[in-house]
């Protein structure tokens, strides 16, 4: 038992932390003489570690999960959910969600197609929620920062929030807040084409160039903003501010993070850095879960597709299971590091 302990120590710290890279880039700039105990020094060492570390995670889940994506078109997935009823067509479709775009704004489009197509309203909201909030790449990006068992709960959670959010929108019958355009919209089945081992290789390495180009600006962003609150905040101001001794902090992260966008790829630099200060880990994961889920330009795509009543539906359903898993997150903290 203890060596596979050690093994996936050495595979989360190694492997998907990449810690050798840390300590190789910090002996690398203390040999031309930079002080890496400086706030300069931290700054770049912690700039140049996580966008290698982020980077390189990145396209290898991307290239992964596109692959495994390829094998679910939108129409094999539309036939998928339209095989499931009730709460299980909500759970499939949260699932469902793990191995879709990386951000809100893309998933929107299939949300609109699957309500297009017939789908039950809740199964295609579990989608939406679950697309941005959760996927396999997360996962793994979580275990090499948190560890496997915040990032277990985490995808759990996340998961859970989607097929709730969906069964209360599908049982409170919101199909008439949808706009016209969408409703009556007509649903074309087209098969997709047969595609070889080298037709999915080539297409997941096309989905590594486009998606690296569309959120590496927001990884430069997140890891400036996590450079900084590493080496030039002080802890006590974040402890203050995001610690224990705010009981307003998980409801504070939410509301910081709705107005932003970015994926889950660009706010994890910061959660790393928030961590290290003090800050508590449901607000961390809250501000996460805001930040991914309710970005405000996806929003405002959002409400082109749905009338306001059942948008602000929507935000308020995911803004109080965000909430709520915020503050079990605190309470539990020691429990999962």
């Amino acid at each position: 038992m203890e060596i596979l302990r050690s093994f996936w120590l050495f595979i989360q710290d190694q492997v998907l932390g990449m810690k050798w890279l840390n300590a190789m880039i910090g002996k690398a700039f203390s040999a031309i003489g930079l002080d890496m105990a400086s706030r300069l020094g931290g700054s770049i060492q912690f700039f140049l570690y996580d966008v290698i570390k982020i980077t390189v995670l990145l396209c290898f889940l991307i290239f992964l999960i596109s692959y495994i994506q390829s094998y679910f078109p939108p129409e094999r997935s539309k036939r998928i959910l339209g095989r499931f009823h009730g709460i299980g067509a909500n759970i499939i479709a949260a699932l469902l969600g793990t191995v879709t775009p990386f951000c809100s704004c893309s998933s929107i489009p299939l949300f609109i197609g699957f309500t297009s197509a017939g789908l039950p309203l809740g199964v295609t909201f579990s989608f939406l929620i679950s697309s941005p909030m959760v996927d396999l790449g997360s996962l793994v990006l979580l275990m090499s920062i948190f560890g496997a068992r915040v990032a277990i709960v985490y995808v759990m959670v996340g998961l859970v929030i989607a097929v709730i959010g969906g069964t209360m929108i599908e049982k409170m019958h919101m199909e008439n807040y949808v706009e016209e355009f969408i409703r009556n919209a007509c649903s074309v089945d087209i098969e997709s084409d047969t595609l070889t081992v080298k037709d999915r290789l080539v297409y997941a390495k096309e989905q590594v160039a486009e998606t690296f180009k569309k959120v590496f600006p927001y990884i430069l962003a997140g890891v400036d903003i996590g450079a900084f609150i590493h080496n030039w905040i002080p802890e006590s101001w974040i402890q203050t501010v995001l610690g224990s001794s705010n009981p307003f902090g998980v409801v504070l992260a939410v509301f910081v993070g709705v107005p932003m966008y970015a994926d889950i790829f660009g706010t994890i630099p910061v959660a790393e850095a928030l961590l290290a200060k003090g800050a508590q880990l449901g607000t961390i994961l809250s501000f996460m879960m805001a930040v991914t889920t309710l970005s405000l330009p996806s929003i405002i795509m959002l409400k082109k597709a749905v009338k306001p009543k059942l948008l602000g539906l929507f935000i308020g359903i995911c803004t109080a299971g965000i909430m709520i898993v915020g503050y079990l997150f605190n309470i539990f903290q020691y429990l999962l590091i």
